[in-house]
């Protein structure tokens, strides 16, 4: 399959994030992978993207490239105007710190900490006092008003990863990268968080960048980027269910 020419950003549109010929090579020599194959791609601000493929294809990859959280072999990464490809690890980390926001399937929350530790554990460690109308916008839409004085062992699977996403949020990152955030969850659950992060995009002009294999996860997001062999073969824009799995499946044969 011809990968698509891609042109996601309208004139005028802000780019929250971005790669350029990304390229991503594992080993050398005859055990060489390459994860990522010169892949150019904009994540416009205010947008939501999920990104899909095969195990192997390359998606992780892709987004840990973008979060600076993996070296590209070869291409460059932006966040808003600043390239991150080079800088140093000082320069990345206060990068990652200051304008990303990160949800993971396993949570990641420090077990020693309250939620609303936790939740404010970004802005604690940039020494930044926190936006208090959004920190309770954010903590009432995710409805854990009652649940901020407890641990994550006293927590439900589904609060757990609402106190991710409040803490990914709460900096106002210029991009949240999640990677499978509703992995762990049960269906219903996983329905409540997906259509937040949606509203987050509507109401807060959140950018949101989520690796998921799941076509009704992928269905929340604005269009769905299909990775095989670490290109982008297709793009779906305004995603559907069906639209995704017609798609996989064209992908897969």
């Amino acid at each position: 399959m011809t990968a698509p020419t891609l042109n996601p950003v309208a004139t005028g549109s802000s780019v929250a994030a971005g790669a350029v010929r990304l390229t991503r090579i594992y080993g050398a020599g005859d055990t060489a992978v390459r994860a990522l194959d010169a892949v150019s791609i904009d994540f416009a601000a205010g947008s939501f993207t999920a990104i899909m493929g095969p195990s192997g294809s390359g998606k992780s990859t892709l987004m840990h490239c973008l979060a600076g959280l993996d070296t590209p072999t070869d291409g460059r990464v932006f966040i808003g105007g600043t390239e991150i490809t080079g800088l140093s690890d000082r320069k990345l980390t206060r990068i990652r710190r200051d304008r990303i926001g990160f949800v993971f399937q396993s949570f990641n929350l420090l077990p020693t900490l309250t939620a609303r530790q936790n939740i404010l554990l970004p802005l604690d460690l940039a020494g930044r006092r926190p936006d208090t109308k959004r920190l309770a916008t954010l903590v009432e839409s995710l409805g854990l008003a009652d649940r901020l004085d407890h641990r994550p062992s006293e927590l439900s699977g589904g609060q757990q990863q609402r106190v991710a996403i409040a803490r990914a949020l709460v900096t106002a990152p210029e991009v949240v990268f999640a990677d499978e955030p509703t992995g762990a969850l049960d269906s219903r659950t996983a329905a409540s968080l997906l259509g937040f992060l949606k509203q987050s995009v509507a109401d807060l002009g959140q950018t949101i960048v989520m690796v998921t294999h799941d076509p009704i996860a992928a269905s929340y997001a604005d269009r769905a980027l299909l990775l095989s062999d670490g290109r982008i073969t297709d793009v779906v824009d305004h995603p559907s269910t069906d639209s995704v799995l017609a798609a996989m499946t064209q992908l897969e044969s």
